[in-house]
């Protein structure tokens, strides 16, 4: 009981402390974006990469390179205890067959053309420039990565179940980054915190009666397998490689992850296969002439041929991320992160490193 108290004072003095801050004005120095810019965005935009928010960032108070490095890489990609081969597969297979066997269920993914299906009045862009604009607030408020998938999956699903305007799209957002923020962080922000990043755009009462509408249509199940939760295993099953054992290696991995999360058209694709795509690009870019090897088929369970599709896309993600996605790359682009965004990938990905090789 004690330390439920302990546990309760200290999220209280973090969320007092963060609002007397705005109130005093001196140490706060942030420039909290409303994200106007979408309710400008015409409606018949469909797949530009142009968006009208650039230049519009919150000012990012730095962090130490220990802290955002142990968070991201030594505690993130963890080994499963007690399973059967961990340095193989970084989990006990039969956990990765389970987490695999959830990912394609259709109630837990969203659809792949809910834009065209369901929205009228939204389109990939404004997703875009919300999404770039949450990769902000996660660093802000120094959030876990799980967090920020969770809440861009919780995002994608509701949309495909329930028509939005657009003036309402930055309250879904910070609404589902309030419900995967409470299930993922130890001291996850207040609503109070979300109605000061967003400008007060929206009340308190705005933000928890949508954040009960996103927990009833997610029937209270908030746990699901992303993006990050294959990268984190397959990374670590790939520990034995020894070009995978440089840090600049995963922090890549993680950056092409992150850019998919900005891109409508990769929805369409489960979280496994943008893992092992990333892991496909990132290992290109370092060393072009190294092909996809049989060892890396059987630890992602994918053959280069089946990658291709989602590592051309991702590939194109990244060779355009500089004016599409401006938060991802400044974060990415900081030395704790070896600076990876700022690496230049080769204009094309040869045909051939598709090809199924037995080595």
């Amino acid at each position: 009981m004690a330390g439920e108290e302990n546990q309760i004072q200290t999220r209280s003095k973090a969320s007092r402390k963060r609002r007397s801050q705005a109130a005093e004005g001196n140490p706060m120095t942030k420039k909290r974006v409303v994200l106007g810019e979408i309710t400008n965005v015409s409606s018949n935009v469909s797949g530009s990469n142009k968006t009208s928010s650039e230049g519009k960032a919150l000012k990012l108070k730095p962090e130490s390179v220990l802290d955002k490095s142990g968070n991201e890489v030594n505690h993130e990609i963890a080994v499963s205890q007690g399973s059967d081969e961990p340095q193989k597969y970084g989990c006990a297979p039969s956990m990765l067959q389970y987490l695999r066997s959830l990912e394609v269920e259709a109630r837990r993914r969203p659809l792949s053309n809910y834009m065209e299906k369901v929205q009228d009045d939204i389109n990939p862009v404004m997703r875009a420039i919300l999404v770039d604009w949450l990769v902000e607030v996660a660093e802000e408020y120094k959030l876990v990565s799980d967090t920020l998938y969770l809440t861009v999956n919780y995002i994608d699903r509701y949309l495909s179940a329930h028509k939005l305007a657009r003036n309402k799209l930055q309250l879904l957002g910070v609404s589902c980054m309030l419900v995967a923020s409470k299930y993922e962080e130890i001291s996850p922000p207040n609503i109070e915190d979300f109605c000061y990043i967003s400008d007060n755009t929206y009340t308190k009462g705005e933000i928890a009666q949508m954040e009960r509408e996103v927990l009833r249509f997610l029937d209270f199940e908030l746990g699901n397998p992303t993006t990050k939760t294959f990268l984190r295993i397959f990374t670590k099953a790939s520990e034995d490689i020894p070009m995978f054992s440089d840090l600049e290696f995963d922090f890549l991995c993680c950056y092409v992850a992150e850019l998919s999360l900005l891109d409508y058209g990769c929805a369409r694709y489960i979280s496994s296969m943008v893992a092992a795509s990333a892991i496909f690009l990132a290992k290109f870019i370092l060393q072009p002439k190294v092909q996809w090897t049989l060892a890396l088929q059987q630890r992602t369970g994918y053959k280069p041929y089946e990658l291709k599709e989602c590592v051309l896309r991702l590939h194109h993600l990244v060779l355009r991320s500089e004016s599409s996605a401006r938060a991802v790359r400044q974060k990415y682009s900081d030395h704790k992160f070896k600076c990876v965004s700022s690496l230049n990938p080769p204009a094309r990905i040869p045909a051939y490193l598709f090809e199924f090789s037995s080595e």
